[in-house]
């Protein structure tokens, strides 16, 4: 674009508040080493170049913008005289990087004082050393307090998973513990039934009969229908009576077993027609033997489901942490969203009901996935602080033109307008003290924002609160560019 260079007048400078205090001789040194220009309407510079000047607006309208979710979104537009952007860090030298952290437009011929990077960082150490310290104190002291804040709830909530996993994990271990000592002792008894039954008066074909209806016995526990409580109970009644009458003893202890396995009398009189010609001893030991099995097939699948419960948990925890992947990837999001609601199960409670609703079209995401897992978890958190454990929360996924959308929502009261403006900024909270650091959502809109070039947002009224994620289903940037970038900053500030 170009521009009109134009004599700079150290008068003119002057009312401008940055320099409103410099005596005439640094007056005259900014309009030597410094220099005017208008520009016409336009970009001056685009966000992530090599940062080389500072301008100040003195006359006409800037807009600064920066990227989100691969769109350019506007953050600041004004007139006022004054304001200031660029190489603003430049006095800081290499300690940050010296790259524009948004994109500056004129709307108009507007006109400025510019002064080259170099220039304005001599300007700084020289004429506001004390203040060049204090500002970069203030600058590293506020960002190291973020990360050590923000590496301390990032271990809290570690703290907080690692005990809900143990739980979780605890549970279907001591089930298949429990499962395995009671199978040891039913194959134990079996093997006993087998020896009393082996001198009873059976004949090939009977004891034949007898072993494919163990075969059959196995089989319908794996297949065995899902009874409501109400239709066990009555045929636990029907089965119970049926055995007690059949002179089977303490009948009623077996009608559960069978009715687990989906068993009714039509089977037991199966049973008993192809035992037809032994004695009641005979019979009554075969069903005992037949109850060993259904049992045995019962706690088989007892264990089943506990170990597999636990290698899922296992699974959801590796995939949770991304334990051994490369933290750039092309992933599943809704493998990322079910892994942290695996992780955060028993924070979430049984009075919460969580409704998923995945697109299953959505494409893959690339991202950093062991951060943005940090992100559903926050979000998650949040979610049901808000309900005070009790109400709805919905993950949703769907796409939205070129990114991913992914919604947290929430059934809980809503988020007060006085303060939704806030939410994103660090330290902010509204949970009781010692309760949270108010890092939760700032570390989100981080790594979503300024990490992965995407967009967070809030739709929030009483009963539906929703924190809508946007991640870029192309990749902005490529993995090796490592942290995130300073937000852009325009500094708006009125004279004295």
């Amino acid at each position: 674009m170009g521009n009109t260079r134009l004599i700079c007048d150290p008068n003119e400078l002057r009312r401008l508040f940055l320099f409103e205090k410099l005596n005439d001789e640094q007056l005259a040194w900014l309009c030597k080493d410094g220099r005017v220009e208008m520009f016409e309407p336009g970009l001056v510079f685009r966000e992530g170049d090599p940062a080389t000047c500072f301008y100040v607006l003195m006359d006409g309208e800037v807009v600064l913008t920066k990227m989100s979710g691969g769109e350019e979104i506007e953050l600041v537009r004004t007139e006022h005289v004054g304001s200031y952007s660029g190489a603003w860090t430049a006095y800081m030298g290499d300690k940050v990087e010296q790259t524009y952290t948004a994109s500056f437009h004129v709307t108009r011929p507007s006109k400025f004082f510019v002064l080259d990077a170099g220039t304005f960082a001599k300007m700084m150490q020289e004429w506001f050393p004390m203040a060049l310290h204090l500002l970069e104190g203030v600058f590293f002291g506020n960002r190291n307090a973020n990360e050590r804040i923000g590496q301390r709830e990032r271990l809290l909530a570690l703290g907080s998973l690692s005990a809900g996993l143990t739980h979780e994990l605890n549970n279907p271990a001591a089930a298949a513990v429990r499962a395995t000592s009671s199978l040891r002792e039913r194959v134990a008894g079996m093997r006993h039934k087998l020896k009393m039954m082996a001198h009873g008066k059976f004949d090939s074909q009977t004891l034949e009969s007898l072993v494919q209806l163990q075969e059959e016995a196995a089989a319908q526990v794996a297949k065995a229908p899902k009874l409501t409580s109400m239709e066990a109970a009555d045929r636990e009644d029907e089965l119970g009576d049926w055995l007690e009458e059949h002179g089977i003893g303490n009948g009623w202890d077996l009608a559960p077993n069978f009715v687990q396995a989906g068993f009714d009398t039509d089977w037991l009189e199966k049973v008993q027609g192809t035992l037809s010609g032994c004695g009641p001893e005979v019979f009554e030991g075969a069903i005992r033997w037949l109850n060993y099995t259904v049992e045995t097939e019962l706690l088989m699948n007892e264990i089943t489901d506990s170990t597999t419960r636990i290698s899922s948990l296992v699974n959801a925890a590796k995939q949770y942490s991304q334990m051994d992947r490369a933290p750039f990837q092309v992933v599943d999001i809704h493998e990322l969203l079910d892994s942290t609601l695996v992780m955060l199960a028993r924070k979430i409670g049984d009075d919460i009901t969580v409704v998923k609703e995945y697109d299953p079209t959505l494409p893959p995401v690339p991202c950093y996935a062991a951060e943005m897992n940090q992100v559903w978890t926050n979000l998650i958190d949040n979610a049901v602080a808000a309900m005070a454990g009790r109400g709805t929360l919905t993950v949703r996924t769907y796409r939205e033109n070129e990114c991913a959308a992914i919604e947290i929502g929430d059934t809980g009261p809503g988020i007060p307008e006085e303060i939704r403006t806030r939410i994103f900024e660090p330290f902010f909270t509204t949970k009781p003290v010692g309760e949270g650091t108010g890092l939760g959502l700032d570390i989100s809109f981080r790594i979503v924002v300024n990490k992965h070039h995407g967009d967070i947002r809030v739709e929030t009224e009483p009963g539906n609160t929703r924190f809508i994620v946007r991640l870029p289903l192309e990749a902005v940037n490529a993995p090796e560019t490592g942290a995130a970038q300073a937000e852009a900053v325009l500094a708006t500030t009125e004279g004295n």
